[in-house]
């Protein structure tokens, strides 16, 4: 009877695991509003937009399903985010490089855009802070000649200065300016080189055999590579760690203890700790060879 009943308790244990385990797994379906992600560079600023698509099934949109003269979270789910690598204007509005929550207030014969700093407060715009603003502008939208079913943010119009942000959804355009100081960038950067030429082909023999150490490939004309860089900025400590990998990777373990060594002593005259744990762990295991 007590066998019987154990051989009851494994059968019903049993069934509770697969049913339970059945019952855990989600079924996925399609989101109603997909999330996207769009990456552009205008100029030399990389501009990134996150956010989520929904769409017009039939309803009207703007006016309707999206009120005139309400705070709009512009898109679906969390607000939509745009990122800046560096500082661009918008509709002539400075805005810093970062990472912003693009809120916008749809009208008739004008749009308020608003750039927003706090990005705590996603789709929720009953939290909406003028405050926060980073800034604001209006916007004329345009009429398009075929409805746009899904919400859509595109970046085109591109010129080596500027470039247009467009929402689009239904029947509506919505463009915004961007600008950004490309000859400001490049002058800054010829300049820098012309003040110091050696520290900027330092790095290019650098950034030369850091890839060749990456890929394994003639590691002995990456070691004159490396060793060139050294020599134009002796205090790089990063540069002397590189060689001591080079050296390691060709089996020159006495030489690449030895330039670990070095490497560490610079670090610590920079009183970067990170670099001496790397080398005293490499010259620990290069020891063992």
């Amino acid at each position: 009877m007590l066998k019987f009943k154990q051989s009851k308790l494994v059968v019903l244990f049993l069934f509770l695991l697969v049913t339970g385990s059945a019952y855990s797994q989600r079924i996925e379906t399609p989101a109603p509003s997909p999330s996207a992600k769009l990456t552009q560079t205008v100029g030399l600023v990389d501009v990134t937009v996150d956010y989520s698509r929904p769409g017009k099934k039939g309803r009207d949109i703007f006016g309707a399903l999206v009120p005139f003269g309400q705070i709009w979270r512009t898109g679906a789910n969390a607000a939509t985010k745009i990122t800046f690598s560096d500082d661009v204007k918008l509709e002539g509005k400075e805005v810093k490089a970062g990472t912003y929550a693009i809120y916008s207030m749809p009208g008739k014969s004008s749009w308020t855009i608003m750039i927003y700093k706090d990005l705590s407060i996603g789709g929720n715009v009953a939290a909406y802070d003028k405050s926060n603003e980073l800034t604001r502008f209006t916007v004329n939208p345009m009429n398009n000649s075929w409805a746009v079913e899904s919400f859509t943010i595109d970046i085109n119009d591109m010129t080596d200065k500027s470039a247009t942000i467009k929402l689009m959804w239904d029947k509506t355009i919505v463009p915004i300016k961007i600008t950004v100081d490309t000859d400001a960038s490049v002058i800054g950067q010829i300049e820098r080189f012309a003040e110091n030429p050696e520290a900027a082909l330092a790095g290019n023999y650098f950034s030369s055999a850091s890839y060749y150490l990456g890929i394994k490939k003639d590691l002995d004309k990456a070691l004159v590579w490396i060793d060139k860089a050294v020599q134009i900025r002796p205090e790089a400590f990063w540069m002397i760690r590189t060689k001591s990998l080079i050296q390691a990777e060709l089996g020159k373990y006495k030489e690449a203890i030895k330039t670990a060594e070095q490497s560490k002593k610079v670090a610590q005259a920079a009183n970067n700790s990170d670099y001496v744990r790397l080398n005293n762990n490499s010259i620990a295991e290069w020891k063992k060879k």
